[in-house]
């Protein structure tokens, strides 16, 4: 069984959805090191997440093996529980803190 490289990357090669892959995990780090409001950097983490599934996706296509996209399932299950389960604790930190400001968080400690 031979490996053929899919027709798409005949149209856009490969290296665009790396580099593209890349581009959003770099905005995704700035977000999160720069921004200061928790739901940015809640959205700038899910961001970095889906260049990483980009990442797997396409390059699973380009050698046509599918544990990249098995691999990009599992991570969207957990990402959907990491969602439900960040989303409720800024809705908790909120109600107590009435901000979202991550610099406020520090009255969090103990």
């Amino acid at each position: 069984m031979e490996n053929q490289v899919p027709e798409i990357f005949n149209v856009i090669p490969h290296t665009h959805y790396v580099l593209l892959s890349t581009i959003l995990f770099v905005i995704g780090i700035i977000g999160v090191i720069v921004r200061k409001n928790v739901i940015i950097m809640f959205m700038c983490i899910e961001i970095m997440l889906n260049a990483v599934n980009l990442m797997l996706t396409s390059t699973s296509a380009y050698y046509s093996h599918s544990g990249g996209q098995i691999m990009v399932f599992f991570t969207m299950a957990v990402a959907a529980a990491e969602v439900s389960v960040g989303l409720a604790i800024i809705v908790m930190i909120y109600k107590n803190l009435k901000t979202i400001n991550i610099d406020a968080f520090q009255k969090l400690k103990g």
